[in-house]
């Protein structure tokens, strides 16, 4: 099908506005649409829609709800070309990248329709021979989800699957940057069958007004963000003066550890595959790769012919495999880092220049220290940064040195280092011997400053219900 609505969605109904903003295609820049540019009382009017809906929706049984959820699924699935195409359009990633998001973020909605019929509680013997204790879980109402641009379709279905799930509401914030993605699985969840109020899209130019609302609403229970630690960290506080639950997925600084007893080859690809994903532009990316002294050379050698083969463009064009970057401002900092590192010493050994429009040659960057911001701060583009180590403890050191604690890679075989080393690193995920960690079944999220709450697997309902325990008195047995 085609996915033609440029309005908000909000209780059932596609809403006009008078004020709108365009939204553009980052390989040319040419204008794609323009979208209805929402206020804060377009967010008040969604939240008490959403508010209302709650009231029945969580009422439904889980097997009908789940009836609901898997008519979604199937609408996605039947339309990976359509919103592969709109989405490599508005955010640029090459289309294979593309249908593989759409998929992958279907299957969040696949899972959490099942999981919605699991929603167990417990019976725990009681304190008292007259006492019995039960313990259910209550879907915790209106849940705001704020969602990143990078994957403008699986970071709303990862959130809003099991919320929907567990029975709540929810009222979606996109980027401004990749509204149609949103949009368009609006219209899938229209067709669904959702409950007008259930399910809302507010989408504006100026995100600070709507996230205030979301956060601040006392009629909003749950705030779930995609995005930078810097803006998550403001939500946070603004959600602090009614103790809202909050669920951050916040930025990363990912280390790729190679230890000389590392299948190289297989640890090439697994970098290539975590780097130069989606251009750089992934919060799990390798950030900062460490090699072992003994196996640098071999190691860069390999990743840079890797890295040659690369071929730029337009993600629409078959053999794309890096696309544009999302703006000017990602494309200035990625210089900004190469250029602090190279003042200090690193040796650009292949790329580092910006292509006409918003493309960046593929990058590989060696001899790179800690004193360099490229170690301290998210790279968020296809610049693979490469230092060495000799030690176990050092590399370990040096991994954790950072604020942030989302994702972590490395490669090696010996199986009692492994799990020292597992066990070691300051991050919610760990990859071994494998550069690729993200699937449905498996909780996703961090610690640190990459923030808490995990989204997937059998955990991923557990930030939208609260637990109610229940004593029953006066039951002893005569």
């Amino acid at each position: 099908m085609k996915f033609t609505h440029k309005e908000a969605y909000i209780n059932g109904q596609w809403i006009t506005k008078n004020s709108t903003f365009g939204v553009t295609n980052p390989f040319d820049n040419s204008e794609i649409a323009q979208v209805a540019d929402c206020d804060r009382n377009d967010a008040k009017i969604a939240i008490e829609a959403a508010h209302q809906a709650f009231q029945s929706w969580r009422k439904l049984t889980a097997g009908k709800r789940s009836k609901i959820l898997k008519k979604w699924y199937q609408l996605q699935i039947e339309n990976v070309e359509a919103l592969a195409q709109l989405l490599t359009i508005e955010q640029g990633k090459p289309l294979a990248e593309a249908r593989g998001e759409i998929k992958y973020g279907a299957s969040f909605v696949e899972w959490f329709a099942e999981e919605a019929r699991r929603l167990y509680g417990d019976v725990i013997p009681g304190h008292g021979s007259d006492k019995r204790i039960t313990v259910i879980k209550q879907a915790i109402g209106v849940v705001g989800a704020i969602t990143p641009w990078n994957f403008p379709n699986a970071m709303i279905t990862r959130k809003v699957a099991p919320a929907l799930a567990a029975g709540c509401t929810v009222v979606i914030k996109p980027s401004d940057l990749t509204p149609l993605s949103a949009l368009a699985l609006a219209e899938l969840a229209e067709q669904a069958g959702f409950p007008p109020g259930v399910f809302n899209i507010i989408t504006c130019k100026n995100p600070i007004d709507i996230g205030e609302e979301l956060t601040t609403n006392p009629l909003v229970k749950k705030i779930s963000f995609t995005g930078s630690t810097r803006v998550g960290k403001l939500l946070l506080k603004q959600s602090a003066d009614q103790v809202k639950k909050v669920s951050l997925e916040l930025g990363g600084n990912a280390p790729f550890i190679v230890f000389d007893d590392a299948d190289i080859d297989a640890a090439v690809d697994g970098c290539m595959a975590s780097k130069f994903r989606n251009a750089g532009q992934t919060c799990v990316c390798t950030n900062r790769i460490f090699v072992h002294e003994k196996i640098r050379k071999e190691f860069t050698d390999k990743l840079s012919a890797k890295i040659k083969t690369l071929k730029l463009g337009n993600g629409l064009e078959e053999g794309v495999v890096i696309g544009p970057m999302i703006h000017e401002k990602a494309i200035d900092k990625t210089e900004k880092l190469l250029e602090d590192a190279v003042s200090k010493g690193a040796t650009i050994r292949l790329g580092g220049t910006k292509r006409e429009g918003l493309f960046f040659q593929p990058t590989l960057v060696c001899d790179v220290h800690p004193t360099m911001r490229i170690f301290k701060e998210e790279i968020f583009g296809p610049v693979a940064a490469v230092y060495s180590f000799q030690t176990e403890a050092e590399v370990i050191q040096l991994a954790n040195d950072t604020e942030f604690g989302l994702a972590a890679y490395f490669y090696g075989k010996d199986y009692a280092q492994i799990w020292r080393v597992s066990e070691a690193l300051e991050y919610g995920m760990v990859g071994i011997n494998t550069g690729m960690i993200s699937t449905t079944v498996a909780p996703f999220g961090g610690i640190k400053e990459s923030g808490f709450g995990r989204e997937g697997s059998k955990y991923g309902m557990d930030d939208f219900v609260n637990i109610k325990y229940m004593c029953w008195g006066g039951v002893e047995l005569g």
